[in-house]
């Protein structure tokens, strides 16, 4: 073989002629060499057509075992070339099909003591496991930097972070961050990125503890840092700790920074939703002194914040303020609670202007809202003047929900109008809100109430027929209906449907259950489920102690009368004149005087 001047010139060589190599008729032999050829200028070796030491072998080829040993010989001779090695080994990992050649020749100059890695080097390296996804490598990549105390660029090193966190390899991540900590250069944007990643992944502790460990190495945090922590613990529900890490960060000077903006409306968001809207406020101020660019968001959640704790002064200030700024308030749920906020304070009037200030603004006008408006006005005013408010909005150019429908039938149906009920419930079929539990109970109680029990029927098989669960008020609807046609046949079976659809009857299932058979005159089995009921933990009140106080005294059971009384007086159950009249009647009746007396003295007429 020619004789070379080293042992890394005798490797270069090798490698530099390997492009020539492929052209020379080989025996099957020389396919196993282990090396492919590559373009020079990828290698960083220049070639001078020296004539190939392979081709002057009698066998035709270089075997890989000595290919391997002038790798490990060029690294341990006396004038190692190290930076020749490196650049050998970028230029590997320059090309796809030689990156995994490159990797393993990288591992294999770690065993030599003269063989140091470059900075670009490591950069490559850990590119290439990236990019392959190889993360036990990139564990074992991280303690190299801490041997040879060389490390990639900074941001190689956050990509590395950012991506096992991304892939779930927390391990890894817990390797690297101790690694790359004590570096200045590159430890900040590390830590920077787990706490992104784990902020992505809403693993809120963990981003704390990647603070902690922050701080324990004495890095100092950057406005950055500092937003995606105070994040973290505004997730979390800690408030306190927000405002700490901001005086903090006040305390540092940072000046307007691009996080700004972002860790204000962190703190303000943070004291918003703890209710604390004036400290809030004070934030918010401030932020406006500094100069520092107001987000849009954080006129929501200040007016929101007012909203929520009834200070209306606070919450219309700030809406007036954030007009006259050209703020575009878009949020439907900050509207919804300046409904709410009116509604509470019983200025149902200006609910409407919420309204206007909507369509003004052309945000529409949620189901929520609507919803929010009808139901206020028939709880403060009752449901004629719901049914009014509603027919006012839909005037107004206002679309109504499944949820508004609801709730607009039920009042439609309290007072009597049942055609315009009825013809609601038809437009919202129409619209595809076929699947309304709660209108269809309505609607059940509409038709029960008003005798009609065909139509419940039919739309009950209607219910069922569009995969609608029946839930407990239409089953007490139907047992009602048909407990008032003493129809025991249908009240037993939609009991019986109840119990195996395991629907749990309330203390109308039972007291609808039991009036049936009273009216029926089936006392027994009145009592059966009475004790039933009783056993169940459900108390009695006025409606179910009527209806057992008159079982007891037709069945001449004085002493469970006398029971069930004693139990009304204990639960305070009041009782209105005319079960007053019958208890009293039936202890007279039956001879009872002094139970009369004490009836008398313990129980007043509500």
């Amino acid at each position: 073989m020619a004789i070379l001047s080293s042992p890394e010139t005798a490797l270069l060589a090798t490698i530099s002629c390997c492009r020539e190599l492929q052209h020379a008729p080989f025996p099957r032999s020389c396919k196993a060499l282990p090396f492919p050829s590559l373009p020079l200028s990828k290698l960083g070796v220049s070639c001078s057509n020296c004539s190939s030491p392979v081709l002057e072998e009698q066998s035709g080829a270089l075997p890989s075992t000595q290919f391997d040993l002038q790798v490990r010989d060029s690294l341990q001779g006396p004038t190692t070339d190290s930076e020749s090695f490196n650049r050998f080994l970028r230029g590997l990992l320059e090309a796809p099909e030689t990156e995994k050649l490159a990797y393993e020749y990288y591992e294999k100059a770690k065993e030599s003591p003269n063989f140091e890695p470059e900075k670009s080097t490591l950069g490559s390296l850990a590119r290439y496991l990236i990019r392959e996804k190889k993360w036990d490598l990139i564990g074992g990549l991280s303690n190299d930097f801490k041997a040879y105390n060389v490390f990639p660029d900074r941001v190689t090193c956050a990509r590395l972070v950012s991506n096992c966190i991304e892939a779930r390899k927390f391990r890894v991540v817990d390797v690297m961050l101790e690694v790359l900590g004590p570096n200045r250069e590159a430890g900040l944007l590390a830590f920077d990125a787990a706490l992104q990643g784990y902020n992505k992944l809403h693993m809120y502790s963990s981003t704390i503890v990647v603070h902690e460990q922050i701080k324990s190495i004495g890095v100092a945090p950057d406005p950055g840092c500092y937003y995606r922590v105070m994040a973290a613990h505004m997730k979390i529900g800690d408030v306190a700790k927000v405002v700490e890490l901001f005086r903090e960060f006040e305390s540092r000077r940072f000046g307007a920074t691009s996080f700004s903006t972002r860790i204000f409306s962190v703190v303000c968001e943070s004291l918003c939703k703890s209710r604390r809207a004036f400290e809030a406020l004070e934030c918010f101020k401030k932020m406006k002194d500094n100069g520092i660019a107001v987000d849009t968001k954080i006129y929501t959640l200040l007016i929101s914040s007012f909203a929520s704790i009834g200070e209306i002064k606070g919450a219309e200030k700030l809406f007036e303020e954030a007009s006259k700024e050209n703020v575009l308030l878009r949020d439907p749920d900050m509207f919804l609670k300046l409904v709410l906020m009116y509604i509470e304070e019983g200025l149902l009037e200006k609910t409407f202007q919420v309204i206007e200030a909507m369509q003004g603004m052309n945000v529409k006008v949620s189901d929520c809202i609507l919803c929010a408006i009808v139901n206020g006005f028939s709880k403060k005013r009752g449901s004629r003047a719901a049914v009014r408010v509603y027919e006012n909005l839909i005037s107004q150019g206002c679309e109504p929900g499944q949820v508004t429908y609801a709730s607009v039938i039920n009042a439609y149906c309290r007072v009597g109008l049942y055609s315009r009920a009825e013809a609601v419930f038809s437009e919202m079929e129409t619209k595809g809100y076929d699947k309304c539990v709660v209108a269809y109970s309505s609607m059940v109680a509409m038709y029960g109430k008003s005798g009609k029990t065909r139509e419940a029927m039919k739309l009950v098989a209607k219910m069922k027929a569009r995969g609608c669960k029946l839930n407990v008020w239409v089953y007490n609807t139907l047992m009602e209906i048909h407990g008032r046609a003493k129809n025991l046949r249908q009240v037993d079976k939609i009991w019986k449907e109840m119990k195996r659809k395991k629907v749990a009857p309330d203390k109308v299932s039972y007291t609808s259950l039991i009036a049936a058979y009273n009216r029926a005159r089936e006392f027994e089995t009145c009592i059966k489920f009475y004790e039933e009921f009783r056993a169940n933990g459900g108390l009695i009140d006025r409606a179910m102690g009527g209806i057992m106080v008159g079982v007891f005294s037709k069945s001449s059971r004085i002493e469970e009368l006398i029971r069930l009384l004693q139990d009304m007086k204990s639960e305070g159950t009041e009782l209105d004149e005319r079960l007053y009249g019958s208890a009293l009647n039936a202890l007279r009746d039956a001879g009872l005087l002094v139970q009369a007396r004490w009836f008398q003295k313990s129980f007043s007429i509500a």
